[in-house]
Parts: C-alpha cells; sequence; structure tokens
C-alpha cells in the first residue's frame, strides 16, 4: 500500500473551501486519510460553491465535514489457548440526512480512526448518487480475521456486537461488510444482535445469506458494478470492453466478481493479487480456480500460479506494470500511485476504474486525467454494494425477495443513473468528462440541498 507523498495545503485548494479544510486540519491531526478524501471532494465541488453562495453562508462545508457521531469503543475477547485479547472497534456516523447510516464494517490490521472517518466521509457522497434514501458511516476494528479460527472470529464478533447494538437500528444505522467482513461475520454479528436485542429486524445488516433474509446479487455487487460503469464509460467514446486486456487488483470479493462480470462481457482478466505479490496469466484468470484458492482454501495467491500452467507469480510487487487497457484498483486505499500511474499510461491504458475505496493516489488520478483517460471514482465506480444493500432493505420492509435476475437488472439501472448523473454533472460545472468532479458535484448539491432544508441541527 502506498500513502500520501506530498502535504494537502490548504493553499491549493480554492478560496471559498479552504476554511472547511483548514478545520479539518485543525480538529483531526495526523489522519492523512481523512485529509485525503476531504480535500478531494473540496477541490472538485468548489464551482458549485461559488456559483451558489448561499451554501457557504449556510455553513454547510463546516457541517458536512464533521461527523455527526463517533463511537470508539474496547473489544475483548478470548482467543482458543485461553487468552484475553483487546482489540478496539470504531463506528462512524457521519451523515443522515438522505436515510439511516449505511456503511460496512472493516476488519483489517489497518483500521484506525483516520480509516473509518475517510470512509465514511465517501460514503455520504457514494449513497447520495445512489439515489436509495440512504446516509453515510463506516465502521470496523484493527482485528485480523487472517488466520484465526472460527471460533475466534465468532468470540470477537460477538464481543463486538456487544457494544455496537445500541447505535444500531434499520432506521438509524444499516452496516454491512468489508475488508475481513464477508457472509460468515455478518452472520456471527446479526445472531448476536438478534440475541442482545430478541429481535429480528433483518433490516438491520445487509450482505446476511440469502437464506435468512440476503438479496441476490448483493456478494456480487461492488465487483459488477464497477464493471458496469466502466461500459458506461466506454460507450460515450464508442467503445466497448470485448477483447481488452483487464488488470484487477487484489483477490477478495470486489476482484473476483469484477473479473467475473469482465469475462460475461467478453474482455480478457489477466491478474489478480494479495498482499504477497501478484499473479498474471495471459490465457486469462481461471475464475473457478481462483475462487477455490482464495475463497474457499483461503491461500495465498502464488497458488494459484502453482495449479496454472499459464500464470506466473510476481512477488512484492503491484500489476500495475503489467501492459493493459483497462485497470480496476480492487483492493484497498492508495494503492496505486503516480508511478503506477506512468506506467499504465505508456501501456496504453484507456479507463480506470476504483472498485476499492480511494486507491489511487491524487498524483496517479492527476495524471490519468491529463492523459485523457477515463478515470471513474470509488465514490460512483464502486457504489453498486451500497446500492444492492438499499436493495435488499427494501426486500426486507416489504418481505419480498427478487430473483437474481431481477436484482441484477436493478443493479444495472442503479449503475447507468450514476453514470449519468455524474457525467450531466461533470458538463454542468464546466468539466466535461471528469467524472471525480461530476461526482462530487452531484452527490454534493443533493445533501446539501436536504441540510438546508431540514435546519440547523
Amino acid at each position: 500500500m502506498s500513502t500520501v507523498t506530498h502535504t494537502l495545503d490548504p493553499d491549493t485548494l480554492p478560496v471559498a473551501v479552504r476554511p472547511a479544510f483548514e478545520a479539518v486540519l485543525r480538529r483531526n491531526p495526523g489522519e492523512p486519510e481523512f485529509h485525503q478524501a476531504v480535500h478531494e471532494v473540496l477541490a472538485s465541488i468548489a464551482p458549485v460553491v461559488q456559483e451558489h453562495p448561499h451554501y457557504l453562508e449556510d455553513g454547510i462545508l463546516e457541517r458536512l465535514v464533521e461527523p455527526e457521531r463517533q463511537i470508539i469503543f474496547r473489544v475483548p475477547w478470548m482467543d482458543d489457548n485461553g487468552r484475553v485479547q483487546v482489540n478496539r472497534g470504531y463506528r462512524v456516523q457521519f451523515s443522515s440526512v438522505l436515510g439511516p447510516y449505511k456503511g460496512g464494517l472493516r476488519f483489517h490490521p489497518s483500521v484506525n480512526s483516520s480509516i473509518i472517518k475517510f470512509l465514511g466521509f465517501e460514503q455520504i457522497f457514494k449513497n447520495a448518487l445512489t439515489a436509495q434514501g440512504i446516509g453515510g458511516g463506516k465502521g470496523g476494528s484493527d482485528f485480523d480475521p487472517h488466520n484465526r479460527s472460527d471460533g475466534e472470529i465468532m468470540r470477537f464478533c460477538q464481543s463486538f456486537m456487544n457494544e455496537l447494538y445500541r447505535h444500531l437500528g434499520e432506521h438509524t444505522d444499516v452496516p454491512a461488510g468489508d475488508i475481513g467482513v464477508g457472509a460468515r461475520e455478518i452472520g456471527f454479528l446479526f445472531g448476536q444482535y438478534r440475541k442482545i436485542t430478541n429481535r429480528h429486524e433483518s433490516g438491520m445488516f445487509t450482505g446476511k445469506g440469502t437464506g435468512w433474509g440476503g438479496a441476490e446479487v448483493r456478494t456480487e455487487a461492488t465487483g459488477y458494478g464497477t464493471v458496469y460503469f466502466v461500459q458506461e464509460m466506454l460507450a460515450v467514446r464508442n467503445k466497448s470492453l470485448a477483447g481488452r486486456r483487464v488488470l484487477v487488483s487484489g483477490s477478495g470479493n470486489v476482484a473476483l466478481y469484477a473479473i467475473e462480470k469482465a469475462q460475461q462481457l467478453d474482455a480478457l482478466p489477466i491478474t489478480a493479487s494479495d498482499s504477497s505479490g501478484y499473479v498474471v496469466d495471459d490465457a486469462g484468470i481461471d475464475l473457478d480456480l481462483l475462487k477455490e484458492v482464495k475463497e474457499e482454501e483461503r491461500l495465498r495467491i502464488s497458488v494459484y500460479a502453482d495449479r496454472r500452467p499459464s500464470a506466473r507469480f510476481v512477488p512484492g510487487r503491484r500489476v500495475w506494470e503489467v501492459p493493459g487497457e483497462i485497470a480496476l484498483p480492487c483492493a484497498t486505499q492508495n494503492e496505486l500511485d503516480g508511478d503506477d500511474a506512468s506506467a499504465l499510461i505508456r501501456s496504453g491504458v484507456v479507463a480506470v476504474a476504483e472498485g476499492a475505496n480511494m486507491p489511487s493516489l491524487p498524483e496517479a488520478v492527476h495524471a490519468f486525467q491529463s492523459a485523457g483517460v477515463l478515470f471513474a471514482p470509488g465514490k460512483a465506480a464502486n457504489a453498486g454494494g451500497v446500492a444492492t444493500s438499499a436493495l435488499e432493505m427494501s426486500q426486507n420492509a416489504a418481505r419480498q425477495r427478487w430473483s437474481f435476475a431481477d436484482s441484477e437488472r436493478k443493479l444495472h439501472h442503479i449503475m447507468q443513473s450514476m453514470h449519468e448523473a455524474a457525467y450531466v454533472a461533470a458538463e454542468r460545472y464546466g468539466n466535461p468528462g471528469d467524472y471525480v468532479i461530476g461526482a462530487n458535484c452531484a452527490a454534493f448539491v443533493k445533501v446539501a440541498d436536504a441540510m438546508i432544508a431540514q435546519g440547523v441541527i
């Protein structure tokens, strides 16, 4: 994972939005990921606030960058050797102006206040773009589920929920999964919530198993949605995915299903990765084998190359050095830096879409846009997951169940609508083709107007 390589100076922002960023720096020292996310949004929405100064007069920016509520708590649990372990839990409820807080839980050693706040802040705009009536929040813990037994993970999840449950509810805050939190963890978390509260509120958690309230396509949604967004961007330029070499980073849920959908649209995904390095398979990724290695057996990505004659494993490096036409960073934040972007541009990349949250550093985004590469930020390209979570909430509320085909059709329509909203907003505010500005401006206007309508609260 790369890090922010330059100081985010308020003087690099338009004058109108500087005070809000200065407040963020002052109140949140030592939180570079959060600073990075806020800086990007404020830089993007400057054309909106300059044209509509009432947003400044009503203090929208100062309110928007401050979470409505931040919860930090201790999570004690016992490992299989009878030793007590202690982790830290987080939930940042950033904005409920459009609906109940909605955002995943991440279990990973890198989790800290900065990571959770950046994710929660991004979630405000991502969720607004879906037009599904959901607010923004995020949570998690520095617990590492890797190499832990099912019993240890269950005991951790139960302890985590012993505190978090009091802050949740289908009309208040509806978590889902993220890195390190899949169907197994969701099941343990939901089971403890049900036990403590004596309530089976299936709509207060999404990403559930399909046999007990989960929605079809939720597992596939983020990866599918990312590829659908790329398809829409290419269509604007009368291009398609068919036959194109696709570089995918990661090998978790998002990466697997981005590969799957790209293959269904006749593209050729050739890479996958984990923290140990990456594999490149010029014959095209064997998705069944990759799922076997990463989902079923939970092994390192090198095992894929051991079992696949056409593949090779490259340790300790990133996939962006491989020539490709489409790049889908689907692993984690700040995984693609300026040097990576230059390598991709030299190899002829035509489109980049963020399947992860903020995986590209600012200098990488600038390089892509300067070179005329289509670039889709995560708040637009990876919103398919949360959009389908909202569809799951709707099904739970109505006690209905939609088919896989119906759910995927709805997801596809949402991604098309989000692309249209970002594309139109970019043109409206003088930056045609800039999906970063378009997505941020379209989402900001929706959130800001709702904040004004509901008063100073």
